[in-house]
């Protein structure tokens, strides 16, 4: 398939000629035409991909994009809409409502009854779609009328309705690299065509790394930031330099070196803190990361994936108290996040510690990845459909909550994997009460 080109060649000598001073921002001209011309997300869109494979042969599932701010989530949509034979449309869940659905379904029944043709409905910011909204959608995505495109920057697994959620595919996409960003920031200044090419400015790697720190994996950011220091330096008579940038960016210079260590060894640092138990300087490095503006939603997910894997079963309450921090920043965000975030790391890093849990997991999963573990016991299968007593399933399960002490010895594990240990506490904090626990009862399993 060809690449497939978004912008019309009358758009085309209109940026060519306008260049800087276009009404068109530069991160609406610079956005990807074809798959040769996209950053970052190659789990997908790489040669022989899903997402590809799918777009090139306009085969579209369902699907909803979910990830930050400047990953391609429209870039994606745009494709979409560029090579597929379908009727699309486009709405935005911010402005749109149940009118606007049912008045695209009725034109989607048309174009099947008269044109043989699929509807694809493209929602950006889909988790803005009421429950109400959601569900009348769902039975004309079920039964084909509406190919579903969602675009969100909030967890879908939240957001939105698992009975809607269930009929599409979420493909996560990923923050872009500084790499990822500095390669977008060079095509720019190269780019002839619809970037700043006939400008002749120069930027030297310090002062992109800058750009692609302060952006913090959002192309839209570094391309924004960019062109305001295009403007700068063109009136100046001036190079992109270190001094236009501080102007432009302010505060957020501050912490982080120029070849972007700075912004990995203080994260770094900051987990490293929480997890030896060093709340003085845990609050050290949250201090170093806000002060130089880093998002305070990276750095509450820092938080909750240290209270889950450092602390763990030690003190189950550190991941309470961090995705209520988690909720906290994005609902009262900055200055004030400051105060919760701190909570959250003094309270972490003062906690006991044990990762039992998280080795447990990756010893589990890569035994299934690896070996055949066998069935599950026929005492433990469902039994809630019809026919599955006629096969035997849950013939002599023992119901815990009818022996003394909620529990009774039955076999659990599949017969492979019979004495195998995944889960071993430690015996730090509360930890130690399910461990005393645990000694008590197993020693009745089966061996």
């Amino acid at each position: 398939m060809e690449n497939v080109d978004l912008f019309s060649s009358a758009e085309k000598y209109r940026e060519k000629h306008e260049g800087i001073t276009s009404s068109r921002p530069l991160a609406v001209r610079m956005r990807p035409r074809n798959f040769d011309e996209f950053i970052g997300q190659q789990d997908y869109i790489g040669k022989g991909r899903f997402l590809r494979l799918m777009i090139e042969n306009d085969n579209i599932p369902s699907l909803i994009f979910f990830g930050p701010p400047g990953t391609g989530k429209t870039t994606l949509a745009e494709m979409i809409a560029a090579v597929t034979k379908s009727d699309f449309k486009r709405l935005n869940a911010v402005s749109a409502g149940i009118s606007d659905i049912r008045k695209i379904v009725d034109e989607a029944q048309e174009q099947r009854k008269y044109y043989q043709k699929r509807t694809i409905i493209f929602i950006d910011e889909i988790h803005r779609f009421n429950k109400s909204q959601q569900d009348v959608l769902l039975p004309y995505v079920e039964d084909g009328r509406l190919i579903l495109i969602g675009a969100t920057t909030e967890n879908p697994y939240f957001e939105v309705n698992h009975a809607l959620l269930s009929r599409v595919r979420v493909v996560r996409l990923h923050a872009l690299t500084d790499k990822q960003m500095i390669t977008i920031i060079k095509r720019a200044l190269a780019d002839t065509e619809k970037g700043l090419g006939n400008y002749n400015l120069s930027c030297n790697n310090e002062n992109m790394a800058i750009i692609a720190q302060t952006a913090a994996g959002d192309a839209r950011v570094a391309l924004n930031i960019l062109e305001q220091a295009a403007v700068m330096a063109h009136s100046c008579k001036s190079n992109i330099t270190r001094e236009i940038l501080q102007e432009i960016i302010g505060e957020k210079m501050q912490s982080y070196d120029k070849n972007g260590d700075g912004h990995y060894d203080t994260v770094s640092a900051f987990i490293k803190s929480m997890r030896g138990s060093d709340p003085d300087a845990a609050v050290h490095y949250l201090a170093r990361m806000l002060a130089a503006g880093e998002d305070v939603k990276f750095i509450a997910r820092r938080v909750a994936i240290c209270a889950s894997e450092d602390v763990g079963n030690a003190d189950p309450m550190a991941l309470v108290l961090a995705m209520a921090t988690v909720q906290a920043v994005q609902f009262i965000g900055l200055p004030e996040a400051r105060i919760p975030l701190a909570q959250a790391v003094t309270y972490i890093a003062s906690a006991p510690k044990s990762n039992a849990a998280y080795i447990a997991v990756d010893s589990a999963l890569d035994d299934v990845r690896k070996m055949n573990c066998g069935n599950i016991p026929v005492h433990l299968r469902d039994v809630h459909y019809k026919g599955a007593v006629k096969l035997g399933h849950g013939k002599g399960y023992k119901y815990p909550h009818d022996y003394v002490g909620n529990f009774v010895a039955q076999q659990y594990m599949p017969a492979k994997l019979l004495n195998k240990k995944y889960y071993k506490p430690t015996d730090n904090g509360n930890e130690k009460i399910l461990k005393e626990y645990l000694c008590k009862h197993q020693n009745s399993l089966p061996k």
